[in-house]
């Protein structure tokens, strides 16, 4: 796999930061945010300079009951094709539900929600990999989500799932250590185990980002530094392999350019110390080789692994399964007899062949996770009673994370809203979100919640009722009034009479 280093989530905000920071050797760009024929101008810049960026994409839902759009996967290998990048990524999630598979109405989330960790979910995330996989011009790799709820009756670990999906497709991992924390605090999961059970050579690079906790819920808000037990998981994983690539993903609340610098310094420092205490375990167990002498990991805690050299990438790799073979249950590796990985390995997976071994999940076994996960969903967003078996009080807290987080990018696509409203506009869009589950984008929800406030007369003051018209009048149609001619010719009249 290609090395990447150290990179950043490259963001609007913080482009010029992000173009003087010394050391940057990739940054990774929100996919649905970039238009391939027309990149900002600090992209190009940095790619000029020999910068790697990776397209990382939000919007598919490959853990979802559907196969993956035809349409959104057309859009991120434009991007890819745009960028010159040598990988994308996306998540284990899925983003929507409903639909024809369920004959009920289509529920988006605006949100990356877990999948269950079972067979029927597994063979459906595993074909549309491959659908993916076939479709993008180059290597795929998947990252796993932070989550705030557990699905019941689920049938493996995170590592479990994690080895069997790369095992089946080919497929490169994109491992988040801050979503290993996370699930750590929201869901008693060890991250030690998880790490232990990831196949290690399907690593394609590592996410590492900050949050809070609250009331014993940690939130993954990618607007706080990067705390410790964050950086001592990258630390972990690099005394098991040389991580290709390190990213700091920061999406709002930005510090200075500093304050980032400082955090990219503690991420190399992280690596380095993992390598270092990796190369000293070696050292130590070729010393003491046969005399029972015990090591250490990077953490301080006792291993129960004897030293094993670090992985070069020359090393023969083990058969993939055909998936023809009887199905066992999953048992973790012995990594003791493995060697370790350096990342720099040159072979890339497989983007035709994962078929072969990949089985197609059929329609009723596509139809049974639909219900299930839209179901949840619709607890989630349209206020119908929890699943059974569901944590409630822990969806409770899901569901109002997600009505937040709608606001909170309703009014970023449409600023003009929170201007016009004021201090109405939070509390009105939460009542109106409670009862009204998005089914579009976030620019269609600004639209129906301004047709909303308008049809039911929320706006009680005469100039925003007026001003909220407008805004709706001049967006609703198929082409907005202030394009058109008699509008612009409007607003020149007014310009002259206003400097008379």
């Amino acid at each position: 796999m290609r090395r990447l280093g150290t990179g950043i989530g490259w963001r609007p905000e913080i482009a010029d930061a992000v173009e003087r920071m010394p050391g940057i050797d990739w940054v990774e760009v929100v996919a649905e945010n970039t238009c391939p024929g027309h990149l900002p101008d600090s992209l190009r810049r940095l790619r000029e300079r020999g910068v790697t960026v990776v397209p990382h994409g939000v919007s598919l839902g490959l853990g979802g009951a559907d196969r993956p759009d035809e349409g959104r996967l057309r859009g991120l290998a434009e991007r890819a094709e745009a960028l010159g990048s040598p990988l994308v990524s996306e998540h284990i999630a899925f983003v929507r539900a409903g639909g024809p598979l369920t004959a009920s109405p289509h529920l988006e989330a605006g949100h990356l929600l877990p999948v269950p960790r079972t067979r029927d979910a597994l063979d459906v995330l595993c074909e549309n990999v491959r659908i993916a996989q076939d479709a993008l011009p180059v290597p795929l790799a998947v990252e796993n989500i932070a989550a705030l709820f557990s699905w019941p009756g689920e049938e493996m670990t995170e590592g479990q799932f994690l080895y069997e999906l790369a095992d089946r497709t080919g497929v490169r991992l994109l491992v988040d250590v801050a979503n290993l924390h996370t699930n750590h605090v929201n869901r008693g999961e060890d991250p030690a185990k998880a790490l232990a059970e990831l196949p290690l050579e399907a690593i394609a690079y590592v996410h590492v980002a900050g949050g809070y906790e609250r009331d014993g819920v940690w939130h993954d808000s990618h607007a706080h530094p990067v705390p410790r037990p964050v950086l001592d998981l990258l630390t972990d994983l690099a005394t098991q392999v040389s991580p290709p690539g390190v990213l700091l993903e920061r999406d709002e609340n930005f510090p200075e350019p500093a304050e980032l610098e400082r955090e990219l310094a503690s991420i190399r420092e992280a690596v380095e110390r993992g390598g270092a205490a990796a190369v000293t375990v070696e050292a130590e167990g070729a010393r003491g080789e046969g005399t029972g002498t015990g090591t250490g990991t990077a953490s301080g805690q006792a291993s129960a692994r004897p030293a094993e050299p670090r992985q070069t990438g020359n090393e023969p790799t083990e058969p993939r399964q055909t998936g023809n073979e009887p199905t066992e249950p999953r048992q973790t590796r012995d990594k003791s007899t493995e060697p370790r990985q350096t990342g720099d390995e040159s072979a890339e997976p497989s983007q035709t062949g994962a078929g072969a071994v990949c089985g197609a999940a059929d329609e009723v076994t596509r139809q049974r996770l639909a219900l299930a996960q839209t179901a949840l969903l619709s607890a989630l967003v349209a206020g119908t009673p929890a699943p059974e078996g569901f944590d409630r009080a822990r969806l409770g807290v899901q569901s109002r994370a997600l009505a937040a987080k709608r606001a909170g990018v309703v009014a970023k696509v449409a600023p003009e809203l929170p201007e016009i409203l004021g201090d109405l506009y939070r509390p009105a869009f939460l009542g109106y979100a409670h009862t009204h589950p998005m089914t579009a984008g976030y620019r269609h929800d600004a639209l129906a919640f301004a047709a909303h406030l308008l049809r039911e007369r929320r706006v009680h003051d005469p100039a925003a009722h007026r001003e909220l018209r407008e805004w709706w009048l001049d967006r609703s149609g198929p082409e907005p009034r202030s394009h058109r001619p008699a509008a612009r010719l409007a607003r020149a009249t007014r310009r002259v009479l206003l400097r008379r």
